[in-house]
């Protein structure tokens, strides 16, 4: 094999090592039929998100990720995108998962959340939940609720007198 080839793809793998060390969680999606115009408009959407989308071959990707992800072999097939996301929690899953339903071509296949390998039905009920932020307003809220029953028990028995 010609050695600038060789490189090429020993560079190919060094930076979907270094994508899924940065950023710890990713995405496999298969993205066979859309258009580029089509996958662009996803990139646009998740670089709000702090998200990434590259496509690579998949056996570079396997070289990549051999030693630390093994169960992963079963998602290899097929024109794969690869959607890297620092933060599952904040909104990118659920782009992903909107993308998904708007096109049939565009097909979730499963991918590491916070180190472990999990399938496409468990990265859709993880894109179904609220963000970050609004988990934190609800558990706010049911702290905040015996509290404020009391002090409206009180008032209703001051007015009452």
């Amino acid at each position: 094999m010609n050695q600038d080839v060789l490189k090429e793809k020993e560079g190919v793998v060094g930076e979907v090592k270094d994508l899924v060390n940065e950023n710890g969680n990713f995405v496999i999606c298969e993205y066979r039929g859309l258009t580029v115009a089509e996958i662009s408009t996803l990139r646009r959407e998740l670089t709000k998100h702090e998200a990434k989308a590259n496509v690579y071959k998949n056996s570079l990707v396997s070289r990549a990720l051999k030693d630390d992800y093994e169960d992963l072999e079963n998602y290899l097939t097929g024109p794969n995108i690869y959607i890297f996301l620092k933060d599952p929690t904040n909104g990118s899953l659920k782009a992903i998962s909107k993308f998904a339903r708007r096109n049939d071509n565009f097909v979730i296949k499963g991918g590491v959340i916070d180190g472990n390998v999990k399938d496409a039905a468990y990265i859709k009920t993880l894109a179904s939940l609220p963000s970050k932020e609004g988990l934190v307003s609800m558990l706010l809220s049911v702290l905040q609720a015996p509290m404020r029953n009391l002090a409206y028990s009180l008032s209703q028995v001051s007015e009452k007198k």
